[in-house]
């Protein structure tokens, strides 16, 4: 009988913190949000891969712009978000449509819009092997900015990725963790599962490994922004003056606007 395909998924890392994932079946490779070229390359190379895809989350420089120069030699298709603007996108995808990778047999990546980050952000998302590509959306202990959108559409987008299920694992854009979990600690001073995850992947960075991916689960239990409706939270954000109306968009949009100036 025939053996089902090994998949796994990698970081390639990029930049000061990016992380470009790669999704591989031993011979071909699809890689999500290349903002630069030559790590792909590398990558591609030291375990000889042949490129077939690449998926994009949205459209800031630092996760497309190695896109052209991949192209230049591969012509593979591109995916990416059909309201964020990018030129080298030849396959539009939005929600309701589904992205399968190595053909037939291949795992069935379901897109998720998630607006918040930029306008048309989106997210792919793999039910069966339970992985999520959230780029610049959820971060670990953390989340994107709000360039372009609102917190009530933030807070919507964050709260359907924390409605997958708890052992769906989470790839993200960047390598935020152990600032993020520091800013967690300002906000729930007592928790405990966020001061365990802190020692956690304090060691794993301490050793070069990277923070991720986390889970959907991990991120309910230590990460503020998905946990803005507790009483506790906004309890505490109105004891340190942050908040005035209690409601779960308020405590969000409070957290993330202390959070883009705290140090």
């Amino acid at each position: 009988m025939p053996t089902d395909p090994v998949f796994s998924v990698s970081p390639i890392p990029a930049f000061r913190d990016n992380y470009i994932w790669m999704i591989d079946n031993r011979t071909h490779a699809v890689v999500i949000d290349p903002g630069d070229a030559a790590p792909v390359f590398a990558a591609l190379k030291k375990r000889s891969l042949q490129l077939s895809a690449i998926l994009l989350t949205h459209r800031h420089e630092d996760h497309i712009g190695g896109v052209a120069k991949l192209l230049e030699k591969t012509g593979v298709p591109v995916y990416g978000p059909r309201l964020d603007a990018i030129e080298s996108v030849t396959h539009p995808v939005q929600e309701g449509d589904t992205v399968t990778l190595f053909g037939q047999n291949g795992p069935n990546l379901a897109v998720l819009d998630v607006p918040g980050h930029t306008r048309g952000h989106i997210a792919y998302y793999a039910p069966k092997e339970k992985w999520l590509f959230c780029g610049d959306m959820l971060f670990g202990a953390g989340c994107g900015r709000m360039f372009e959108g609102t917190p009530e559409q933030m807070w919507a987008s964050l709260s359907r990725l924390a409605a997958l299920p708890d052992d769906v694992q989470v790839f993200a854009g960047h390598e935020y963790t152990l600032s993020n979990l520091k800013f967690a600690r300002e906000i729930e001073p007592g928790n405990e599962a966020i001061a365990e995850r802190a020692r956690t992947d304090l060691a794993r960075r301490n050793r070069g490994r990277p923070t991720l991916p986390s889970t959907i689960g991990l991120e309910k239990a230590t990460n503020p922004f998905l946990r803005a409706d507790r009483e506790d939270v906004m309890k505490r954000l109105e004891e340190l003056g942050h908040l005035k109306n209690r409601n779960p968009v308020n405590s969000f949009a409070a957290m993330r606007e202390w959070k883009n100036t705290y140090i």
